[in-house]
């Protein structure tokens, strides 16, 4: 096992780094050439990890189907969760970007962002061109 590592080092010692950078086999499909920014990937990453938790994801999904902004003692009910945790979760989908926050006296009013959820879509969202 030692002699095919040390094999292996001198094989790829004499590898130059262009060698490395070839085109794609027959086999392979390459990837699209447009792509996410290091930026873009850790803001969505922070959108994915907020929306991680079930009560959440309701959340969202009742404000997504809401007329208008909606207020905590609203949603409180609708989860079957105290005030204080709902708002905790509230709170995390209002620092990923995904809800609007709106205080009417002693009351929060949550809608969703759509514009958010339009960006959110389109990492899934397939080029005709690229199929």
């Amino acid at each position: 096992m030692g002699v095919d590592r040390m094999e292996r080092r001198s094989v790829m010692g004499t590898m130059r780094e262009n060698d490395l950078v070839q085109t794609p086999a027959a086999c392979c499909i390459p990837l699209a050439a447009t792509g996410m920014s290091e930026e873009e990937a850790e803001t969505t990453a922070r959108v994915f990890k907020a929306l991680a938790d079930p009560h959440r994801v309701r959340i969202v999904n009742l404000l997504a189907n809401a007329e208008g902004p909606v207020c905590v003692c609203d949603i409180t009910p609708q989860l079957g969760l105290s005030q204080p945790t709902v708002s905790f979760h509230l709170k995390k989908l209002v620092a990923a970007g995904l809800l609007g926050r709106e205080q009417r006296g002693v009351w929060a009013y949550y809608s969703i962002d759509r514009e958010a959820l339009g960006r959110l879509a389109t990492i899934f969202r397939m080029e005709e061109a690229n199929r």
